[in-house]
């Protein structure tokens, strides 16, 4: 009788040992998992705010688009250079997610034949970028008379 009471009581201590180790066991495994998580809620966090800015982007680009031909050019005649933001169409200085409007007549033709699409601009064409004040995104387009 006593043979078997010691066999119980040392499985019962296995047992224990057992269940203690394998708590360690998935305790270490979910370190790396939620680690995972951690990663995957901040990339979702930042697709977020980049979907976020392209679609302000967007809103002033098709605000752009919506003027008068005869609007546009008249502002881009009026800018020194491609490199010039029109105060016009751009959003205030010191705003958030400042958007920037470039206008500009556009050499299609390259009758000056020096390889500049903004030297000797022809009329009745213009190059349109808007872009995020600050950071690499930006759309633009070319818009001709009709």
């Amino acid at each position: 009788m006593k043979a078997e009471s010691w066999t119980t009581w040392r499985q019962r201590g296995i047992s224990y040992v057992e269940v203690l180790v394998a708590t360690l066991v998935i305790t270490i495994s979910l370190i790396p998992a939620m680690d995972a998580l951690t990663v995957a809620l901040h990339g979702s966090q930042i697709s977020a705010e980049q979907q976020r800015l392209y679609y302000h982007v967007q809103q002033g680009f098709e605000h752009v688009l919506a003027e008068s031909f005869d609007a546009l050019d008249a502002e881009a005649v009026s800018l020194a250079n491609a490199t010039t933001p029109s105060s016009l169409y751009s959003d205030a200085a010191g705003s958030a997610d400042r958007r920037l409007v470039f206008l500009q007549r556009y050499d299609a033709d390259n009758a000056d034949a020096d390889g500049n699409p903004f030297s000797g601009g022809d009329e009745g064409i213009l190059w349109i970028r808007v872009a995020l004040d600050g950071a690499s995104l930006a759309r633009e387009t070319l818009v001709s008379e009709q």
